[in-house]
């Protein structure tokens, strides 16, 4: 291999990924990190590189860090009947809360990119192929030759509430603090982060002290009960938890009977670290911690549900994109029930009839 084509490789890779960092760029050309720093700044002095890549400010992406898979829908036909076979419909779709986030995000209008892990097996090249179609920048996602994608398979009964859920999603274990510092320039210039509980701790410690070192939002969705083990026990660095009653209670490692007492672990949430936090009830609507220290209570609007898999995920999208927007997180919330109730009345889990006239529809005030 000579040296100009040692070079123009390079110069591709840095092309197709500016934010590839240079332990990537030597593990990828099996170069030294001197030979790549070299390479870099013999392209900077013939002008073919301005220096690191940079983010325009009216152009920095909300960044969302956590699963995508392969989501496998069965709804069953009458009445489940425990320990026996059922009659069912299948459907098979894109799924994982981070990418669901990305994609209501995308189809809102918003600037988006998705760090992730994937298998280098089919669904993995399918999952990056539809995000990139619907305009997600997935430069920064972690392709393992070892893993199969993620798969999320959920049962649900005849009138679309879930029975219950699967998931094999040990990969994201993979997106730990040593990988996450690959992306450490992508992740300071993005404009509000956004990541799921199927990360790990040490994962999740990272991006709170990097969040708050680099001033920028960090927004926590929780997935389930058993993986809020993996929310950190000071919550510094988060601007917004996410999360519905069960997970709370989890977090608190007691039963949670009243509102007032939601309220109560809302605010040792606070204590913790947390600026402000979320909790969703359901059909019930949801609670939101207010400026001036309290607890504000929002009803949800009337929704004729078809199912209900992804109306958590659309309902942190729209939130997030009001954030990031300036918006105060009263408005936030209420744009957030909104966009769930659309997901809820659609049997997609990310709604397909979303577009950016669909955000300014959403209650202005």
């Amino acid at each position: 291999m000579t040296e100009l084509s040692k070079k123009e490789q390079l110069y591709a890779l840095i092309r197709a990924n500016p934010f590839i960092a240079q332990q990537e760029i030597a593990a990828e050309l099996k170069l030294s990190r001197s030979a790549v720093a070299g390479y870099i700044a013999s392209l900077v002095r013939e002008r073919r590189l301005l220096g690191r890549a940079y983010v325009l400010p009216d152009n920095r992406p909300i960044l969302c860090i956590g699963a995508a898979n392969l989501d496998r829908k069965l709804r069953a036909s009458g009445t489940l009947a425990m320990g026996t076979s059922n009659p069912a419909s299948a459907i098979e779709s894109f799924g994982g809360v981070a990418r669901n986030i990305a994609e209501n995000l995308a189809r809102l209008g918003a600037t988006v990119a998705l760090i992730t892990a994937v298998g280098t097996d089919s669904s993995g090249r399918a999952l990056l192929d539809h995000a990139e179609e619907l305009g997600i920048d997935t430069r920064g996602a972690l392709k393992l030759d070892d893993a199969g994608s993620g798969t999320y398979t959920a049962v649900l009964d005849k009138d679309g509430q879930m029975v219950v859920a699967l998931a094999d999603m040990a990969l994201y274990d993979r997106i730990n603090p040593a990988f996450l510092g690959l992306r450490q320039q992508q992740r300071a210039t993005s404009s509000l982060i956004v990541a799921d509980l199927n990360l790990g701790i040490e994962a999740i410690q990272t991006l709170q002290q990097d969040a708050a070192r680099d001033g920028v939002d960090l927004v926590i969705v929780a997935v389930s009960e058993p993986k809020m083990e993996r929310l950190p026990a000071s919550l510094q660095g988060v601007r917004l938890l996410i999360l519905n009653e069960g997970e709370l209670a989890a977090r608190m490692k007691r039963v949670l009977h009243s509102e007032e007492e939601l309220g109560a672990a809302c605010a040792e949430l606070q204590a913790q670290g947390a600026q402000d936090v979320i909790v969703t009830l359901g059909a019930r609507g949801l609670l939101f911690t207010s400026p001036g220290g309290g607890i504000e209570r929002l009803e949800a609007p009337p929704a004729e549900v078809v199912d209900v898999t992804g109306a958590g995920d659309a309902f942190s999208a729209a939130v997030c994109l009001s954030l990031q927007g300036g918006s105060e997180l009263a408005l936030a919330c209420r744009r957030g029930l909104q966009l769930a109730a659309l997901t809820v009345a659609c049997v997609d889990t990310v709604c397909p009839q979303l577009a950016p006239e669909s955000f300014g529809a959403l209650i202005q005030a």
